[in-house]
């Protein structure tokens, strides 16, 4: 597992430095340009699940940190407890290369594990579409979660954020 949890550790960093070399920085006109360097902490997730009457867990609580770095591009890492009734970790980086007015538009790209159907609950890696709203100390993240087989449930999760730094 630790040689799992080190590939995706480097695949984050280099994902992280090819696009703050500036090979991503194209994108950035079209964000706001004064929400870098905020630090973010969250409780977890409420997700609403697509398959209904199956005992899943909607509310997912845990503790996460976020730190944009960029108008683009911000890394996390946290756990909660997730949809198997399990606890989960998870490190990613977000990419949001659009904005809607004050919404940002990308995903999050990273590995989690805990699910017990998945990997027999270790490390896999996670491509998460997900929009962003931040208004001065409080914020949240709306993940559209795809569904796998009978592995993973799908669901439209919602992260409360607050701004810490």
């Amino acid at each position: 597992m630790l040689i799992k949890f080190q590939v995706v550790f480097i695949t984050v960093f280099v994902a992280t430095f090819v696009c703050h070399s500036g090979l991503c920085q194209a994108e950035a006109d079209f964000v706001d340009l004064q929400s870098a360097h905020t630090v973010w902490i969250n409780p977890g997730f409420y997700s609403m699940h697509f398959q209904k009457n199956i005992g899943l867990n909607d509310s997912n609580a845990g503790l996460g940190i976020e730190y944009r770095y960029s108008p683009v591009n911000a890394l996390t890492a946290g756990f909660f407890n997730n949809s198997d009734w399990q606890t989960s970790h998870y490190l990613g980086w977000y990419w949001q290369p659009m904005a809607l007015g004050p919404i940002r538009v990308g995903a999050v790209l990273g590995a989690l594990d805990g699910y017990p159907k998945m990997q027999n609950g270790g490390w896999f890696p996670a491509a998460i579409p997900t929009l962003s709203y931040e208004y001065r100390r409080v914020g949240a993240n709306v993940l559209l979660i795809p569904g796998y087989k009978d592995r993973l449930y799908g669901s439209v999760s919602i992260q409360l954020k607050f701004r810490v730094d």
